[in-house]
């Protein structure tokens, strides 16, 4: 029995040393390379080929300069309006999910952009305690290794925008038969809008739902000055008592 545990021991200890080099590595190459394919695609293409479908899989790598400053910020206003400054993830947010969902049937998330991005990249969809903890994982690698500039680049080229379609180039093509980095403020607006569940919404044809938030965000975008600055900005510090009577 004790030579059976100390098999067991040290076949766990090699397996999560190769799984920490495995991740640690492939995280720092796709810093530079772009993710030829992830694991939600080919769940996808199986599910259509179950269901008697024609598989379906519309990608286009584009670089980060080829995607519509419109949509990055359409995205951070939907989805992680505190993207620039959180670590990976935002507590606020958790707190604020788990109030209402005490109280509400219908959850409410908190996954920042980069849980997404690591969730896409690297696992699979799922609400597992197990996945979960990956997810953790795996959004400290990409925090600590990546810019927000290539988390954002990797999320807008990988994230499912509709039925088959991911990224921001083949749904730019898709749904306005334009590149993405012509993306108006109003396109990017629905296709963020329409992010939570792609596959229910469609971009190209937006229901009453997805106008409403459409309207929502491109406010947002306004609110924000149109632009998303990925320098941190500066607090300033609060004027003492003196300064406020002078």
């Amino acid at each position: 029995m004790k030579e059976f545990l100390k098999k067991v021991w040290r076949f766990t200890w090699k397996a999560t040393l190769l799984f920490l080099v495995v991740s640690i590595v492939s995280t720092i190459l796709f810093r530079w390379i772009p993710i030829p394919v992830t694991p939600l695609m080919l769940i996808r293409c199986v599910e259509q080929k179950v269901d008697g479908k024609d598989m379906k899989l519309k990608k286009d790598w584009v670089s980060f300069e080829e995607i519509s400053p419109n949509l990055q910020l359409a995205v951070v206003c939907s989805e992680d309006q505190n993207f620039i400054k959180h670590n990976g993830f935002d507590f606020e947010a958790i707190d604020k999910a788990l109030e209402y969902n005490e109280n509400h049937k219908k959850k409410r998330g908190a996954s920042t952009i980069s849980q997404q991005t690591a969730k896409n990249v690297f696992l699979w969809p799922g609400r597992s305690w197990i996945r979960k903890g990956f997810e953790v994982y795996f959004t400290f690698l990409i925090e600590t290794f990546w810019s927000k500039e290539r988390i954002m680049e990797v999320y807008l080229n990988v994230i499912e925008m509709g039925d088959g379609v991911y990224g921001a180039q083949a749904a730019a093509n898709q749904f306005f038969k334009k590149d993405a980095k012509y993306l108006s403020k109003g396109e990017a607006a629905i296709i963020a809008a329409v992010l939570p569940n792609p596959r229910k919404f469609n971009a190209g044809r937006p229901s009453g739902y997805i106008l409403k938030r459409q309207g929502w965000i491109v406010r947002q975008m306004g609110l924000w000055g149109g632009v998303l600055n990925y320098e941190v900005p500066e607090e300033k510090e609060k004027p003492t008592k003196e300064e406020k009577e002078k």
